[in-house]
This record gives structure tokens, sequence and C-alpha cells, in this order.
């Protein structure tokens, strides 16, 4: 893994390289997705049956596209129980962090007798896209379904791409029965993005599309937006790790690699001001990867988006740190907690030796679905708060309107909103 100075010209190109990484990049393939969404809203389960067919060469129809009990009974048999019982340890930590994030309604009085408040709801339908095949991860089954399940959410429905004989991965079923979907469908990429959109005779519309997909799950999650809401676009995954001298140089270079091998856009850097621990880590990870299963593709992600960066100092690293704004951010320093005081932009942030990212994937309970591409600037991880939506209560009483009337009659005249003002002037005696 090639080593470089951190200076204002690689931090550039760096940014410039990582960028190109984003689902505004991929101009043709907007086309052939804008061509599926069309379609889809226009045809309905015909247009999904021939997509389908095409893409998955799975023969559906209006009898076969749900996923029954029957086939669900069927998955738990081909899944080791053990992994079952896995899932439900990882749910009992993944239900108990989203339910510190629950809000509750609050109403608040005047001594006028006015009652302003906030009133929170569960959105009604939400619809969670899982990728299928050699991409089937039941980790992002759970980390989708279980804050929408603990915000109240009556209906989640999945959407996931079947095999050319029209089952579904059998841990996906699982996981997904495990977390509290109420409906699975046989229905994958763009054309699935579209049913939950704007909906089909087997498929009601939803109120928000979450989950992970290739660059056509994203474009067309991108292109449906506004129609109903999303959790993000999101980009390859990508990981920032933070190190100084104490850092042992294996436990760098295997986390680098963990993200490495998600798929060949995946961007793995480590920032450190030791020179030593840098070359130590390049050897580690030319090391593990030569014996690595996904050697092939970690290699390729690591050739394009790797990159091991000396600074030359903390602050310069640190800038880099809140620029990059990294969906996984690793601190392995002598003092990580007080490093992360001056983090600003991060999607998750681990502490310590032991705080692997892996750790967040599957077990520790915080959610896995985290910003990329920069955008860990302005949004969020995954969370309860996706799964709801607010409604601001006003209540008012005609001596407390009078006491207001005055500075909303101005104020509204100030604007040339003469209707605004009238509506309070009929009120009273103006």
């Amino acid at each position: 893994m090639k080593i470089e100075r951190l200076t204002a010209q690689t931090k550039t190109e760096i940014l410039e390289t990582l960028s190109k990484r984003s689902s505004s990049s991929f101009t043709e393939q907007e086309e052939a997705v804008a061509q599926i969404i069309a379609n889809v809203r226009k045809n309905g389960d015909k247009a999904i049956f021939e997509y389908e067919k095409a893409f998955d060469k799975a023969d559906l129809n209006a009898d076969n596209i749900r996923v029954t009990e029957e086939e669900i009974k069927a998955a738990y048999e081909k899944v080791d129980p053990e992994l079952v019982e896995i899932m439900r340890r990882a749910l009992v930590n993944i239900r108990e962090y989203h339910e510190k994030q629950v809000r509750q309604s609050f109403f608040m009085t005047r001594p006028d007798g006015s009652i302003l408040g906030q009133r929170i709801t569960p959105l009604e339908r939400v619809g969670v896209y899982v990728p299928g095949g050699k991409a089937a991860y039941p980790s992002s089954v759970l980390m989708n379904i279980v804050p929408a399940k603990v915000a109240g959410v009556p209906n989640v429905v999945m959407c996931t791409p079947p095999s050319a004989d029209g089952t579904i991965t059998p841990t996906t079923l699982v996981a997904a029965c495990e977390a509290g979907a109420d409906e699975i469908y046989k229905v994958g990429g763009a054309q699935a993005v579209a049913a939950m959109a704007y909906g089909t005779e087997s498929i009601k519309r939803t109120d928000k599309i979450t989950g992970p997909g290739n660059i056509f799950v994203a474009l067309a999650k991108k292109a449906v937006y506004g129609q109903v809401s999303i959790d993000s676009v999101a980009g390859p995954s990508e990981i920032l790790i933070l190190a100084d001298e104490t850092a042992n140089p294996a436990y760098v270079a295997a986390d680098l690699l963990s993200q490495a091998e998600h798929d060949e856009m995946a961007s793995a850097i480590l920032v450190t001001t030791s020179e030593e621990l840098a070359e130590q880590v390049s050897a580690k990870v030319d090391e593990f990867t030569a014996r690595l299963e996904r050697k092939e593709i970690i290699q390729k992600s690591i050739d394009s988006y790797g990159h091991i960066l000396v600074a030359g100092s903390r602050d310069e690293a640190f800038d880099l740190v809140n620029e990059i704004a990294s969906e996984h951010l690793e601190i392995v320093t002598t003092n990580p907690a007080a490093d992360m005081t001056r983090v600003k932009n991060a999607g998750a942030i681990f502490l310590g030796t032991y705080s692997c990212e892996p750790l967040g994937d599957y077990f520790a309970g915080p959610n896995h679905v985290l910003p990329t591409n920069g955008t860990a600037r302005f949004f969020s991880p995954l969370s309860v708060d996706d799964f709801i939506k607010k409604s601001s209560v006003i209540s008012c009483s005609e001596e407390a309107l009078r006491g207001m009337a005055d500075d909303i009659v101005s104020f509204a005249e100030a604007e040339g909103l003469t209707a605004h003002a009238n509506s309070i002037k009929v009120r009273f005696e103006y």
C-alpha cells in the first residue's frame, strides 16, 4: 500500500478522487434508471415481472412475488441455528440502543391560555431495500428494520432480488423475520425502488425507502426523492483511521482491509504522524491481502482509493479527518477520547485499539447505515428519527389571539400579505 506525505496538493487530489465515487458521476446510468422508474410507474406489476425476468432470470407473477410463511419456515431450516442465535443477540443490542433515541410529543401552556406543542407520530409504511446474491448482508436487514419498528412503524416492507429459481437468500429472510418485517417481496434493483415509491398492483407505495444497494438502486432512490423520503444516496464504503506511534500496525492494517473488501470503489485511508507506523502498516496490508478471499477486490480498492498518509503535525491530520468526513473513523491514539473532541465530521467514531469497525457493523448496537462521500458534514446515521414525523400543534384562545393581533397584522402588512392581515382583522374590531 502506497505511503505519501500529506501536503496541500495530496489532500486536494485525494478529496477530488473520493468525490468521483459520488452518484452524481454516473450520468449514463441515470438515463436507464429514469426509464425503469417511468415504466414501473406506468405499467406496475407488468413492468416489474419483465425486469425481474431480464435482470434476475426469475419468473414472477402476482401469486409468487410476495414471500410466504412457508418460504420463511424453509429458510430457517437452511440457516445454521447458531447464526440465528447470533442474530438474536445482536438484535438485543441494536434494539436497546435505538430505544434510547425514542422521542416524546410535548405540549406547553402559556399564561394567556394558549397551548403549543409538537406531536410525534411514526411513518405509516416504510420500504427497506436489501441487496441479494453475493451482496446479501443480514446485518443490514437488522439495522434498517429495527429502528423503524422501535419508532412504531406499523408496516415495514422489504424488497430484495430473487435468484433465478425465485427464492430469496435464506439468511436475508431469517433476518427480516427476526427483525419484524411485515411484508417481503421478491424484487430488486431500480424497479424495486420504483415499486415502493409509486406502488403497483402487488406492492403498495411506501412513505420512505431506506437500505443499501448498487449504483442503480442509489440513483433510483435519488430520482424518487420528493415522491417519498429516503435515508440517503449512499456511496461506496469507506474508513479513515487516525493513528499514532502507539497503534498496533497489524490491527490497523486489518481494519483498513475490512472496508476495502466491500467493493472496488471502497476507500481505506490511514493518517498518522509516525513514519514507522506507516511503513509497518503498509507491509501488513500487503501480507494480509495476499491471503484474503476477496484479494482481487481489495487490491483494486487500495490501488485506487487506498492511502497511507504521513502528516507533518497532528493539526494537519485533524484537518484532513474533518474534510474527508468519513463514514467510519477509527481513532487509535494515546488518548482517543480526548482526540475525539477535535473531530467535527464523521459517521461513526470508534475509540481505541479494540473498538474496530466490524464491531459497529454487526454487534455493538449503533446503526451501521452511515453517511458516505463526505456527507457526514451534514447527515447522521440512520436512527429512530428517520421513521417519525413531527406535527406542530397550536391552540389559541380569543383572549390570547387578541393580545397578539396588532403585531400579526403589522407583520403581515409589512410583507404585503393583506389577506393574512384580514384573517386577523375579521375576528376583532379593526
